[in-house]
């Protein structure tokens, strides 16, 4: 029987550490992406996307939209390096969801001042 086996804390620690052993076999391009998607996701539940009617959507809250594009935009232009690619792809993802918030703003930022065009430059 193990050392630890009536001590909880030695149970979570012990995976852990397999979690992160785990994530050490990913590569940083795939980990990239998975970030990457995940916060489309979020943007476009947050842009009410998903629903039939995005304007009358009780998800849609576009202040959170506003934070989670800018992350994705900043995570984009800092790895696109990295993303060889998969860059492409998610950049236009990226672009369709910074239009999508300026459709559903009902006063529209200037172009450059929306959500991530301080790194992507102004979407139209």
């Amino acid at each position: 029987m193990s050392e630890h086996a009536g001590d909880p804390s030695a149970l979570s620690e012990s995976a852990d550490q397999e979690t992160v052993r785990e994530l050490a076999d990913i590569p940083a391009v795939e980990v990239i992406s998975r970030a990457a998607v995940m916060l489309m996701s979020s943007a476009a539940e947050k842009l009410g996307l998903a629903d039939e009617d995005p304007d009358s959507s009780p998800r849609r809250d576009l202040d959170e939209a506003r934070r989670v594009i800018t992350a994705l935009a900043g995570l984009v232009t800092a790895s696109v390096e990295y993303l060889g690619p998969h860059a492409g792809p998610i950049r236009e993802g990226l672009q369709s969801l910074q239009r999508a918030f300026r459709e559903s703003s009902a006063h529209p930022d200037a172009p450059g001042a929306g959500p991530g065009e301080k790194y992507t430059g102004p979407v139209y």
